[in-house]
């Protein structure tokens, strides 16, 4: 990776919430996945106990949603096929953990180098100010900028790092000067990918 570092104003932070989910997958909204037919319980399946306390993941649910991570604009009948259940069992299944929140918003993966987005820059920033204000700040500001697709707070001597994606070097740079502009940083690091050599939000389900 090539690496641009820059020194502006001096300040800090100590929070921040996640930008982004990780959620890539679409559902399609024809699919009609009806019904209210109670399912029947599988004696031979194991119930899993790091599921939240409401609701208890078995073997089956996990099939059901690492079917959803590779590719949630399936039909139920296929869902259903390749798990190994049918329709209305599996429909069952993936309401619970929508209501449970363990299935969450679903979206497409759009392909960035087709779009013009060439360029992922990993931003590395150093504060030296943690007040709560300045936190606010820096939080509004990685909001309301689409570049930026995930941000996190570090352990360790970097304290935020921040993917950023944008058609090329000179599209980062306006994104770099309109970040500094509206909150002080003490130090960013700027390293450029080079090559993406893996890229997934599924889980090891």
């Amino acid at each position: 990776m090539r690496a641009a570092r820059h020194q502006p104003h001096a300040t800090g932070a100590e929070w921040l919430k996640p930008v982004t989910g990780c959620g890539n997958h679409t559902m399609r909204e024809d699919i009609p996945w009806q019904g209210e037919r109670a399912e029947a319980r599988r004696g031979s399946e194991k119930n899993m106990d790091d599921a939240p306390a409401s609701v208890r993941i078995d073997t089956m649910d996990r099939r059901i949603m690492a079917e959803l991570q590779r590719d949630a604009s399936q039909s139920l009948d296929e869902i259903a096929r390749k798990v190994g259940s049918s329709k209305t069992p599996v429909w069952n299944r993936i309401r619970k953990l929508r209501e449970a929140g363990i299935i969450g918003r679903q979206t497409v993966e759009l392909d960035a180098a087709a779009l013009g987005f060439d360029a992922c820059f990993f931003v590395l920033i150093r504060t030296s100010e943690h007040d709560a204000e300045w936190q606010q700040d820096f939080l509004e500001a990685l909001m309301k900028r689409p570049e930026v697709q995930e941000a996190h707070r570090l352990a360790g001597d970097v304290d935020y790092i921040l993917k950023v994606r944008v058609p090329n070097a000179r599209a980062y740079d306006t994104f770099y000067q309109a970040l500094i502009a509206d909150v002080k940083i003490h130090n960013v690091t700027a390293l450029l990918s080079m090559e993406e050599i893996k890229a997934t939000g599924d889980l090891p389900l």
